[in-house]
């Protein structure tokens, strides 16, 4: 499997870190942990941005975050028009590391507090694809 199933617009066919996809269909949020150094890295990256060392581990992450910041998204790219308006956010994950993604529609908008707790899930969209998005716990 591979990054062909990711998301709304794929732009990847294979990676490094191809893994990613295997974790999100088992309906596990994954990291890769840098062996060296041990900074852990989510989205997972093959090379570690801290000590520049390719040796990674795969991790499962909690999924458990706070939130740092928002926006509400009213005009979008092509393929995302009939999803607006949509919120994007930055959560920082328990494990470390900053997350960008979509806040799920079922968060109402009054709701949204910076501080809030949220996990970060798998998301399955149209055409058996998957992402992921973040959630009220």
């Amino acid at each position: 499997m591979s990054f062909e199933k990711f998301g709304k617009v794929s732009y990847v066919a294979e990676t490094k870190i191809r893994d990613f996809m295997k974790h999100l269909k088992e309906g596990k949020i994954a990291g890769t942990r840098c062996k060296q150094c041990q900074k852990v890295h989510f989205p997972p990256r093959a090379d570690c941005d801290s000590c520049l060392s390719s040796e990674m581990e795969w991790v499962e992450l909690s999924g458990k975050c706070k939130l740092v910041t928002y926006t509400t998204v009213h005009f979008a790219p092509v393929s995302f028009r009939y999803d607006v308006p949509y919120t994007l956010a930055v959560a920082q994950l328990e494990e470390g590391p900053m997350v960008f993604a979509p806040l799920s529609k079922d968060i109402k908008e009054n709701e949204v507090k910076i501080g809030m707790n949220l996990n970060l899930t798998l998301a399955k969209l149209v055409g058996n694809k998957v992402m992921y998005e973040l959630r009220k716990p």
